[in-house]
């Protein structure tokens, strides 16, 4: 009964609501068709062409171009007994052509509407070429810098990370899954990915329940239950002795009970035959029985559910209803998507998108937004475009491959703008631009010192860019140590030794422990991986016309010695003073090198008149906060308010502050604005004892800065019982 063949069967009547031709095609397909829609293939071969004809692949990835995944669709849209579309998925992470900063960097510019408009370009751009899912983006909580994937983060805050994760899930999907220009988003890795231990990727997590559901979920939470994510990407690590890809708690009671997703969850890239290394399955039919009984809709590229469920479901290990309903949560994004009535992708789309003018204009004001000045002593910046001669100097002057950073996508380097590039073409036609690159960015190496501190000596001031290489953050990019790699530390030194003031630029994929620049360079830009406008954004801020904004999603330390360190941290019975029985370091501060929400600006900002009102509210209730804030400066620039509470006294402990708002305002100068804050109970609630969501009263103490650490006012409310 399964292979009758109606003329005009129900699933393909675009009238019908999408339930209705979920359950019509389900029900006409095979054991064998149901378990290919839950396997997924990178490229393409002949293999995989066999599968496809016989309804035996749900998803490929690393198909693309407007040819080839037309022509792979076309197999299986006229050649396979049902027609079912394919899904094709591809890492959009920061940018398809067009790249932006890296995840960390855009979590820089405190300002999700950017945000947000990049991850709509990136969609555009990809789905112009016939990619219809992104594996972004990705919302781990990461407070470990040694873990390379740091980068493709928002940083080490819940709060700030849900925000981007809600900003960038609806970049990516936009108001309607069908529209041409959006692609579905797979928020990931689910879940607490980002704690793994000794920073080093793949590796155990070992968490509480209460720090799971106060750290690391929130961010998922707010891409699926507020920004809409169609897809959810299961986790490599072990999760608290099981396994994030067999984690039937996370994936179906969190995930789908609480809060009622109803898109699929596919695995990372062999996560479930990964599941026999863990040791919880000792074969591949264990671990698919383990994976697909946990929630994991859809295998990546390992292979184990093509080979083993079929035998699975004959034998009654796994139940035939278990496949379906995944399989019924496949289809329902592919139906949604628009796959079934417009498969195919129009060749000339592409040309009208990628790297068109509004989408590179859109990369430089992302990147520029994204540059956090982190020292500027004696006012060094900005510099004058008519200097005399200005020295560029450094392994990553004049590199186009580090810019573009981990996870580029498609990004080409002849479309890379460097450092030198864009210094450049921002100074007059007499200032003279002397080069050297000094060192490469790893090795011992010193030969090129000797022209370094030449180039330096003829030159007003000198502008060194340092940092790390691509490879050195992201996936499988884990370091021991945070110092910038290689001799570069030495190479600073050599340029500052030339009296010649410095500029230090920065680019690099996670929190460097670079405190003898801290201490000794008069001025300090964090760039991150900019993207393809690198060069044009950092001249922009070097020189003044764009003054930058960006802070810290994320805290630097002093040294690997402290991680992890993070500002939202508890008080402890003994907190940290001079005292010698306190919770101290004997050889260094325990202060952060620079704190989180820090980044300074060319103007000054006055804060003032703070008011709550009312001055209590009920345990369900609100308030509002308000300040005054001032440009008190002569330069136009961005101030990031930030609103950090902290509940004084509770039943469990709290973080001695918690960031639960904040606003990116532009204020010309002498310009002054209120700026104001809701506060409800959803911001002051925690998991109490008994690991259930809690609001209690009593008293909360407000901050608002420039920084976590620097606080301009303070205050407090009261909480009432109901």
């Amino acid at each position: 009964m399964h292979r009758q063949k109606d003329v005009n069967p129900v699933y393909r009547d675009l009238s019908q609501p999408v339930e209705k031709r979920v359950d019509d095609l389900l029900a006409r397909m095979t054991i064998e068709e149901k378990i290919g829609q839950m396997c997924q293939y990178s490229g393409f071969n002949e293999k995989h062409e066999a599968l496809l004809r016989k309804g035996r692949v749900g998803s490929f990835l690393n198909v693309t171009g407007v040819e080839n995944t037309n022509k792979v669709q076309k197999i299986a849209v006229e050649q396979s007994r049902l027609g079912i579309p394919l899904i094709f998925g591809l890492d959009v992470i920061h940018g398809y052509k067009t790249i932006f900063p890296i995840p960390l960097g855009l979590a820089s510019t405190w300002d999700p509407d950017a945000v947000k408009k990049a991850a709509s370009i990136a969609a555009k751009e990809a789905a112009s070429e016939g990619t219809h899912w992104t594996f972004a983006p990705m919302v781990d909580i990461a407070r470990d810098p040694r873990w390379g994937r740091i980068a493709e983060g928002a940083g080490e805050d819940p709060y700030l990370g849900s925000v981007m994760a809600k900003a960038l899930v609806e970049g990516f999907q936009g108001a309607n899954l069908s529209h041409l220009d959006t692609v579905v988003a797979c928020p990931k890795h689910y879940v607490a990915y980002g704690g793994a231990e000794g920073g080093r990727d793949y590796n155990t997590v070992d968490v509480s329940e209460r720090v799971l559901r106060e750290v690391y979920l929130p961010p998922f939470k707010a891409a699926v239950v507020d920004g809409g994510a169609g897809t959810v990407m299961s986790a490599f690590n072990d999760l608290n002795g099981i396994p994030a890809s067999a984690n039937r708690y996370t994936l179906t009671n969190i995930l789908r009970e609480e809060w009622g997703f109803e898109g699929f969850v596919v695995s990372d890239w062999n996560a479930v035959g990964e599941l026999m290394s863990h040791g919880i399955a000792g074969t591949p039919a264990e671990a698919a029985k383990e994976a697909v009984e946990a929630g994991v809709d859809m295998d990546m590229c390992g292979d184990i559910y093509q080979k083993t469920l079929d035998q699975l479901v004959r034998e009654g290990k796994v139940s035939e209803e278990t496949v379906d309903e995944a399989v019924r949560r496949i289809l329902r994004i592919k139906f949604k998507l628009g796959l079934f009535d417009n498969p195919f992708i129009s060749p000339e789309r592409a040309g009208e998108v990628i790297l068109c003018k509004e989408h590179l204009d859109a990369a430089l004001e992302l990147a520029r937004k994204s540059i956090v000045l982190l020292k500027n002593e004696g006012n060094l910046l900005p510099l004058k475009t008519n200097l005399d001669s200005i020295a560029v100097i450094g392994p990553l002057a004049d590199d186009h491959e580090a810019p573009l950073g981990p996870w580029a996508c498609l990004g080409d380097l002849e479309n890379v703008v460097t450092v030198l590039e864009g210094v450049k073409a921002k100074v007059s036609s007499n200032t003279k631009v002397l080069y050297a690159k000094g060192c490469e960015i790893e090795g011992t190496g010193t030969e090129g010192f000797e022209e370094a501190a030449e180039k330096a000596k003829a030159a007003e001031v000198a502008i060194v860019v340092v940092g790390e290489n691509r490879d050195m953050s992201g996936e499988a990019a884990s370091r021991s140590s945070l110092d910038l790699p290689g001799v570069q530390e030495e190479l600073v030194k050599t340029v500052l030794d030339t009296g010649t003031p410095v500029v230090e630029v920065l680019m690099n994929g996670r929190p460097l422990s670079i405190s003898w620049s801290a201490e000794h360079v008069p001025a300090i830009l964090e760039a991150w991986f900019p993207g393809i406008q690198a060069g044009y954004a950092v001249a922009d801020v070097v020189f003044g016309e764009y003054n930058p904004g960006g802070k810290l999603p994320v805290t630097f330390p002093r040294t690997v010695g402290q991680v992890p360190i993070y500002y939202n941290h508890k008080n402890t019975g003994r907190p940290p003073s001079s005292e010698r029985f306190t919770s101290r370091y004997l050889d260094l501060p325990y202060t952060p090198l620079f704190p989180f929400g820090h980044g300074l600006s060319y103007t000054q900002f006055e804060y003032s008149n703070l008011r709550i009102e009312p001055a209590s509210m009920k345990v369900d209730g609100a308030i509002k906060i308000s300040l005054d804030v001032k440009n008190v400066g002569d330069r136009k620039g961005d101030e990031v308010v930030q609103l950090y509470l902290r509940d004084v006294v509770a039943s469990v402990t709290r973080p001695v502050q918690e960031l639960k708002g904040f606003k990116r305002v532009t204020f010309e100068p002498g310009e002054k604005k209120t700026v104001t804050f809701t506060v409800s109970s959803r911001d002051l609630a925690f998991v109490g004892r008994d690991l259930k969501w809690i609001v209690e009263p009593g008293t909360f103490k407000v901050m608002i800065g420039s920084s976590s650490q620097d606080i301009r006012l303070t205050g407090s409310f009261e909480v009432e019982p109901s």
